[in-house]
């Protein structure tokens, strides 16, 4: 269910069930927690290494007839009633969407232009900057504005690695390394979000470029109580974040042929 449905028919509802989500919310994982998201994001390493071997299967089965040009196919790798331990979930999900006329070159330098991040990706980015960079590994600063009923200002560093098949094949991988709020007396998105890794796969295909970005990431559980109201709202936020950089990155593509 999309967050603007949510804030629509539980318009009395958001602030303080938000903020009742978040009051107890401890600004790191339990151990269980972070154990168990590494034991998942093994598994979704070792699959997309498998899967980016050969042309053949390098992205996941997407129907060609499906794809219109910025708007991306979004679908649930890991549903969020089972995944990860007591106090916590996991949300893996994937968006497929395709550019036309772009190559995989455009896109990767495009990645790779971080400091024009706040740019592309206004107004969810607001400031990036290279900590350090050698060949194809960075590691990325990042401040992040979320608004989801409340607002956050979180900063994030991840590690960025890039990689390619051959020319028309590559892929990139980022790992958070620290998500921390930095504003004073407003705990709203302690919490909230703890880990976070972000794997983008591209293509050259049919005259354009097919890109596929999957998000897994790491938060706190819903309490007890306020899954009718909170549980929709935590579906959707990956899933418009994914929405929103999918039709972000086709319109920089696009823009690039201007």
């Amino acid at each position: 269910m999309p967050l603007r449905r949510i804030t629509h028919f539980a318009g009395f509802l958001p602030i303080w069930a938000l903020a009742a989500f978040a009051a107890s919310a401890p600004a790191q994982p339990a151990p269980e927690a972070a154990a168990a998201f590494n034991s998942y994001v093994a598994l979704v390493d070792s699959r997309l290494d498998e899967q980016r071997r050969t042309p053949g299967t390098f992205l996941a089965t997407a129907d060609p007839a499906r794809l219109r040009p910025g708007q991306p196919i979004v679908e649930s790798l890991a549903p969020v009633a089972g995944a990860g331990p007591p106090g916590s979930l996991i949300h893996d999900w994937r968006a497929t969407a395709f550019a036309p006329g772009a190559t995989a070159a455009q896109f990767e330098h495009l990645l790779r232009d971080f400091d024009r991040y706040p740019e592309r990706f206004a107004p969810q980015v607001v400031g990036a900057r290279v900590l350090g960079q050698e060949g194809d590994h960075a590691q990325v600063w990042m401040r992040v504005r979320q608004h989801h009923g409340l607002t956050a200002i979180l900063d994030a560093t991840y590690d960025v690695t890039f990689g390619r098949l051959d020319a028309t094949h590559g892929f990139s991988t980022s790992r958070s390394v620290q998500i921390a709020r930095i504003e004073p007396g407003e705990r709203a998105f302690d919490g909230l979000l703890w880990r976070q890794n972000t794997y983008w796969s591209w293509e050259e295909r049919d005259g354009g470029l097919c890109l596929q970005l999957e998000s897994v990431s790491l938060t706190r559980s819903v309490p007890r109580g306020l899954g009718w109201v909170i549980g929709p709202f935590v579906e959707s936020v990956p899933r418009e974040e994914l929405e929103f950089t999918l039709h972000s990155v086709v319109t920089a593509l696009r823009r690039l042929k201007q």
